[in-house]
């Protein structure tokens, strides 16, 4: 089963879309154009450690440079999503890359749908603690209205006291 235009099979295209890593290689490809792989490389570290490119240390700048060069960058190419210029250390995006831009929506942009499940939350406790107010009003009524029933059936409990 091939995908839109891309002709990628859903099963690549969801082994692509699994790693955040490659969504955001992307996402960043998509949105800032091509770029060479350290700089790429930095992006990318800089987004998982949540910190400005400035502040990665050169741990951090390896590691992901390492990750992207023997694994990221080469599964993207071979699904036709990426070109890559060994000689220059270029990645860029390809057309085909294009239809996936709907999938590579930046996270922090999302609807925080937690704010409409709280909300739903609390009016569902509001609802079931009025029913429970309702019903102890309810009982409190039904006992008052039985014991005045009972004073008239019974006449006045205390005949002797004042009046």
């Amino acid at each position: 089963m091939s995908t839109g235009d891309t002709g990628l099979t859903q099963d690549v295209l969801f082994d692509i879309l699994s790693s955040a890593r490659r969504r955001y290689v992307l996402h960043v490809l998509n949105t800032e154009g091509e770029m060479e792989l350290t700089e790429l490389a930095e992006h990318v570290a800089a987004r998982e450690n949540d910190i400005e490119v400035e502040e990665l240390t050169k741990q951090q700048r390896k590691r992901v440079y390492v990750s992207l060069y023997q694994t990221h960058v080469p599964k993207l190419r071979d699904a036709g999503l990426v070109a890559y210029d060994e000689d220059g250390q270029v990645v860029s995006l390809r057309s085909d890359a294009n239809d996936l831009a709907r999938y590579l929506d930046d996270e922090q942009e999302r609807f925080p749908w937690q704010y409409v499940y709280l909300g739903i939350a609390l009016v569902g406790l509001v609802v079931v603690g009025l029913s429970a107010a309702a019903l102890v009003v309810g009982l409190l009524l039904t006992a008052v209205a039985h014991a005045a029933a009972w004073v008239s059936d019974r006449g006045n409990p205390f005949p002797d006291g004042p009046e």
